[in-house]
């Protein structure tokens, strides 16, 4: 019977709304804003707690080269810029370098595109392969003309 009971749907539980002269202080918080909230805050404590166990288990003689190129500026990691600066020269030199490359690039693309134009010359004609049938005598050959569409010797 347990299970015929568990079969029926329930009336759902719904919580009152707030009652207007209690507007006044504020959000009423409902049990599913709780369970929100709730999950929220554990999931920060998880990982303050998670940043403060990796922190204790740090090696404090731990060297790394990006050490040297960054700052901390009020306890926050500040990396310098990485970008090169370069010279007027040097993105004179840089841009012709970079056309170059581009007409070499697309002189070979022509290159594959003529080589793929000429092979394709034959496909241009109709096709020559046909059924060829032998009739037997003479005679036998205009019936078959007439009935088929293939050539016959």
């Amino acid at each position: 019977m347990s299970s015929l009971r568990n079969a029926v749907s329930r009336r759902a539980h719904k919580e009152r709304s707030q009652p207007e002269a209690r507007r006044k202080f504020g959000f009423l918080e409902k049990h599913k804003d709780y369970v929100e909230r709730a999950k929220a805050f554990h999931k920060k404590e998880d990982t303050l707690r998670k940043l403060k166990e990796k922190a204790s288990f740090r090696n404090p003689d731990e060297f790394y080269y990006k050490m040297i190129k960054s700052k901390t500026v009020g306890g926050v990691h500040k990396s310098e810029s990485d970008t090169k600066q370069y010279t007027h020269e040097e993105l004179v030199l840089m841009k012709t370098q970079d056309s170059g490359y581009v007409f070499q690039k697309i002189q070979s693309e022509k290159k594959k595109i003529e080589k793929l134009n000429s092979m394709l010359h034959s496909l241009d004609s109709q096709l020559t392969n046909k059924h060829i049938y032998y009739a037997e005598d003479r005679f036998v050959l205009p019936a078959l003309r007439s009935s088929t569409r293939y050539f016959f010797l």
